[in-house]
């Protein structure tokens, strides 16, 4: 049965078609899931700092429960999508049902979308990786794929990488240099990539023209069938997709830093660069995201085997709680602060 506990994660679509479905002040039932009784339940539950042994980690590295389990989430973010759509032009709703609706779909698209499409992005099958890219499609942030797995994995805690904040710097702030910084440095790479493969930059090998073209495609097909309520509300359910995927980043690397060594590069990604949250909910609802620190150690780990790290800076609290805190930056900063290393503070 412990291997059905990421069943929980589908608990946050679940609560989107309720909000899509009953509208009114129900509308709102995904945010307040997502960021009032998830961050309470943390509260409550334990934290569980353990490991799993060698024997568990061979075992449950080849069980295809945990694949699947991550690939439904495919045909339940569409489905999602869609039936929203249908709603918002099909029935009479209010600007404040409209703005509810959209959140809760955007919620699901950075939680079950973006982070599902990172974690299938990672894998060495070109189908995952398919999968994973369909699953940033409705967020319109493919080029995610691009620049976090050769652009964040290669810099991240230094000042080279856009998805990490620097000491001090507030989640608003990180949202804009992070997105826009993102963006122009995964074509960047993929120039850099079409070089290495002696192909030109106006090739059909340039996924970003791909990524683009799929996007504006998805676009186009929701102004055709829902018109300009529906292409709107796909536009704003993808901000809020990819703005939910920018504080994660955020809360993941925040003042941290690799220092240089005496040749002048930086030293290696280690365990000490990402922060951990042992926490129980975030770990399940997230898929093991928050064991953060591991992941950068060894990306090609399934998540169902991340590892906690003892020397690995911990979070007071989960990644969700954590999220809600970085919206309130005197608060984040009063207590991140003086949990960031002296030596690393990344200013």
């Amino acid at each position: 049965m412990k291997n059905l506990k990421y069943l929980a994660a589908f608990s946050i679509p679940v609560a989107a078609f309720i909000s899509v479905y009953l509208k009114g002040p129900f509308s709102y039932i995904t945010p307040i899931y997502a960021f009032v009784f998830i961050p309470i339940l943390e509260l409550l539950v334990p934290k569980d700092n353990r490991n799993l042994t060698s024997e568990e980690i061979d075992s449950k590295s080849n069980l295809r429960l945990f694949d699947w389990l991550l690939y439904l989430n495919l045909p339940i973010v569409y489905s999602l999508v869609v039936f929203a759509l249908i709603e918002v032009t099909s029935t009479s709703i209010t600007t404040s049902e409209f703005v509810g609706m959209f959140v809760s779909v955007g919620i699901v698209l950075g939680v079950n979308g973006i982070n599902v499409g990172h974690e299938l992005g990672h894998r060495q099958s070109s189908n995952e990786r398919f999968l994973g890219k369909a699953l940033l499609l409705p967020s319109l942030y493919m080029h995610f794929y691009i620049e976090h797995n050769y652009g964040h994995h290669l810099h991240a805690a230094t000042p080279e990488d856009p998805a990490t904040a620097r000491y001090n710097q507030s989640v608003y702030s990180f949202w804009i240099t992070s997105t826009f910084r993102q963006y122009v440095s995964a074509w960047r790479i993929q120039k850099k990539l079409l070089k290495n493969t002696k192909k030109f930059f106006f090739s059909i090998k340039n996924d970003l023209f791909w990524y683009h073209f799929l996007q504006l495609s998805y676009l186009i097909t929701v102004f055709l069938f829902f018109g300009k309520t529906g292409l709107l509300f796909a536009f704003f359910s993808a901000i809020i997709g990819f703005i939910l995927l920018e504080t994660v980043n955020y809360i993941e690397h925040y003042g941290l830093k690799r220092l240089k060594m005496t040749s002048g590069r930086y030293e290696r990604v280690k365990e000490i660069h990402s922060w951990n949250s042992n926490h129980v909910i975030g770990r399940i609802v997230l898929y093991e995201l928050t064991r953060h620190s591991d992941h950068h150690y060894k990306s090609s780990k399934k998540y169902q085997v991340l590892e906690c790290h003892a020397e690995s800076p911990q979070m007071p609290y989960g990644y969700p709680t954590s999220m809600v805190l970085a919206m309130i930056p005197p608060l984040w900063f009063h207590i991140m602060n003086k949990r960031v290393p002296k030596e690393m503070i990344l200013t």
